[in-house]
């Protein structure tokens, strides 16, 4: 049986009340993983750190994650990361629902300047919008056309249509929408009741109903038993009365199913009896919030928490997903299982130091706490004995606003009075510590140390883990190195080279990550297929800067005759070589400049297919003026004769290159095909910049098997980086 990729509708309902929990917490950071993930860095002042995963590709989630666990940080923020910090940096988690038994989650922010609501759509495609309170879409991952519904910028987000919520139906609608059916009853609970497959057989189980059974010959009994059942699981989510199972698929390691062998049986060992059939290995298949009779034929885990069951669930099929042997792959990467030990013992070292930090600051509160004893006892002896005499919390925060208008250094240190869950936020040297308002000074500093306390034995576990890690990333180690011995594997270098040179990249199960930031990039950029680098300035400060700084003899500098192009160089030398006006440039190299130079100005940008562009030699250019010229910044001043190259065509690919880095590159096709391992053409189009580097980034996804080497290298806002301004569209679509 395949393992659950997508939360269900029961799932999301089950969430809501779990991540209900976090109301309060503030958000730090947000970041976006390929076009598909985000991640929203909070911080709870009861639970520390949280961490929230939103996906919504072909994996479909939405759950807090372990601090160790979290991957690590995008080197480039992409512009929907940008909008996401600039709204909700600062801001209370204001609480998440569901909409109605659609899987769609709403999470709501608010911050002193306005309303930010997230919603997602783990459903079809997947989808997430960023809208503000009155639901006016701000940026959304994909941009939904359809004649149902809209999801664009500037428009009012459009839910789907309402389904029936089989958690709220009345006893009289549930027996309409069944004898509207014409199929069975275990298909009629999973489609027009909208329960899905697992929970209708389920629901039927439960109920004690034939799930094959026509709907002909269901009568009012078989009705009752299903309402019956149905409200019972509505209870439990309603009173989240919920028992987290994590459940696991027996598979011999020739593949084959052995869960209707009863699973591990009674003792777990049924190995030791000299049994010589295939030993078998545990797969996570689901984790649901409660025990479900549709998977009592499974191992399962029990958990705490639906979010902590999830995270291990969804962990775990990674690193299984990441395991998966490949039959066609003569060799394993062990390079890449290596570097997958060292890349979690990193994130499982950063988890021990925010453990250390947390609980450091845990204590270091405590010892404020009796260090200023007077003032701290003060404030909770205030509010005790206000609350004595039955004053309402509302006027015992007046009294503190009043008493630090006449400068009482106890009022003045007192920052927050939540009346719901009697607490009071102090300021004791600069740090932000919140008190229980009923407890005295003592008490307080005893339930931080024994917070510390908690957190310092989560170290422990996390000290434990990166043990673990450690002799798995030895026993990689060992086992790479007794394939070289068996293999007679030959390191030298050459041979290497020549095995990637041929090694069919697209085919590839894991590709390794060779990264490389050139001075260069931040401008367009790309090297012509006689290995010279062109850049081109993105705006009028860069058009400046490439000229002052970058410019020198022997360059060539090639612009469009038409207004808004950039300043295109066609670099002789590197800037760490010595100059040299001797160099002949050949040219090709100049053609493939000045499709550049055409491509990626306003000649594309206003849906033409040519233009002129002129080319001069670097002493011809200054940014010295004439009598009575003016140069607009940006701007420079020809002296001499030009070199026109009249009609050049537009034309751009954008490209993922593997040797000698993995990145992404464009430019004119010449060039970019014979460095790339594949591109994507692209042509004067419809499609809005950002709508279109969607489109290319998942071909590329669909074109190498190692889907996860593409989200790595190649989000859509890094393909935006290589393509032309304005509107495109995919040449062969």
């Amino acid at each position: 049986m395949d393992p659950k990729r997508e939360l269900t509708s029961v799932d999301l309902a089950a969430l809501v009340g779990e991540l209900g929990a976090y109301e309060g917490a503030k958000v730090d950071k947000a970041y976006l993983y390929g076009d598909d993930l985000l991640r929203l860095k909070m911080r709870d002042f009861d639970r520390g750190r949280v961490e929230l995963i939103l996906e919504v590709g072909e994996v479909k989630r939405a759950h807090t994650v372990a601090q160790e666990r979290v991957p690590d940080a995008p080197g480039r923020p992409p512009q929907f990361a940008m909008m996401l910090r600039n709204r909700l940096s600062g801001a209370d988690f204001a609480g998440v629902s569901q909409y109605e038994f659609d899987r769609i989650l709403e999470f709501v922010f608010e911050r002193e300047d306005g309303t930010t609501r997230i919603i997602v759509e783990l459903f079809g495609q997947g989808n997430v919008a960023v809208t503000d309170g009155e639901y006016e879409v701000i940026d959304s991952l994909e941009t939904v056309r359809l004649k149902s519904r809209t999801v664009v910028p500037g428009s009012r987000y459009e839910f789907p249509d309402t389904r029936t919520n089989p958690l709220t139906i009345s006893r009289e609608a549930f027996g309409h929408e069944m004898e509207e059916s014409d199929t069975d009853v275990v298909r009629t609970l999973a489609t027009q009741l909208n329960f899905g497959g697992l929970y209708g057989e389920e629901i039927c189980s439960r109920a004690g109903v034939e799930k094959g059974m026509d709907i002909g010959e269901a009568d009012e009994d078989v009705y009752d038993r299903l309402y019956e059942a149905i409200e019972r699981l509505a209870l439990d989510i309603r009173n989240a009365n919920f028992e987290p199972r994590l459940y696991l698929e027996r598979e011999n390691e020739d593949g084959e199913d052995s869960s209707d062998d009863g699973g591990a049986g009674e003792d777990g060992d049924d190995d030791a009896n000299g049994d010589d059939s295939s030993p078998a290995r545990e797969r996570v298949l689901d984790a649901t919030p409660f025990p479900l009779e549709e998977r009592a034929e499974y191992a399962a885990e029990p958990y705490d928490t639906f979010l902590s069951a999830l995270d291990d669930y969804f962990f775990r099929l990674e690193l299984e997903d990441e395991e998966e042997p490949d039959p066609t792959d003569q060799r394993p990467d062990f390079e890449e299982e290596i570097a997958k030990y060292e890349r979690i013992i990193e994130q499982q070292r950063g988890a021990i130091e925010g453990f250390e930090q947390e609980a450091d600051a845990m204590r270091e509160n405590a010892e404020l706490l009796y260090a200023e004893y007077g003032l701290v006892d003060d404030i909770l002896s205030t509010i005790q004995d206000a609350r004595d005499q039955d004053r309402p919390w509302d006027e015992i925060e007046e009294r503190f606003e009043e008493g630090k208008e006449r400068g009482i250094a106890a009022a003045e240190a007192v920052i927050d009075v939540d009346g719901s869950e009697g607490t009071v936020t102090v300021d004791v040297d600069g740090e932000y510590i919140d008190l229980v308002a009923h407890d005295g000074v003592e008490q307080n500093a005893d339930r931080l140390y024994t917070e510390a306390k908690r957190i310092a034995e989560k170290k422990e576990g996390a000290l434990a883990a990166i043990e673990d890690t450690r002799e798995d990333l030895e026993d990689a180690k060992r086992r790479r190195d007794e394939w070289k011995a068996d293999d007679g594997e030959d390191d030298d270098e050459d041979d290497a080279d020549d095995e990637s040179a041929d090694r069919d990249w697209l085919a590839e199960p894991s590709v390794p990550i060779r990264e490389n930031e050139p001075w260069y990039d931040r401008f367009r950029w790309f090297h012509t297929s006689d290995g010279y680098l062109v850049i081109g300035g993105r705006d009028a400060d860069q058009n400046e800067e490439l000229v002052k700084k970058y410019l020198e003899p022997g360059d060539k500098v090639l612009h469009t005759q038409a207004h808004g192009g950039p300043v295109t160089v066609l670099k002789a030398t590197d800037p760490s070589e010595a100059s040299s006006s001797d160099i002949e440039l050949p040219d090709s190299s100049i053609a493939e400049a000045a499709q550049f130079a055409v491509s990626y100005s306003s000649v594309w940008k206003d849906g033409r297919y040519a233009g002129d562009v002129y080319a001069v030699d670097a002493d011809q250019v200054t940014k010295t003026p004439e009598s009575g010229e003016y140069l607009e910044k940006g701007g420079f001043a020809i002296r001499g004769d030009r070199t026109y190259y009249r009609d050049t065509a537009v034309g751009a690919v954008v490209g993922i290159q593997c040797e000698p880095y993995t990145r992404v590159i464009g430019g004119p096709a010449p060039a970019i095909e014979g460095q790339a391992e594949t591109t994507i053409e692209l042509e004067p189009g419809r499609y809005a910049q950002a709508d279109a580097a969607k489109r290319l980034y998942r071909r590329f996804r669909e074109r190498f098997a190692d889907e996860s080497f593409v989200r790595k290298i190649a989000s859509p806002d890094r393909i935006q980086h290589f393509m032309p301004p304005g509107g495109s569209r995919i040449a062969d679509d």
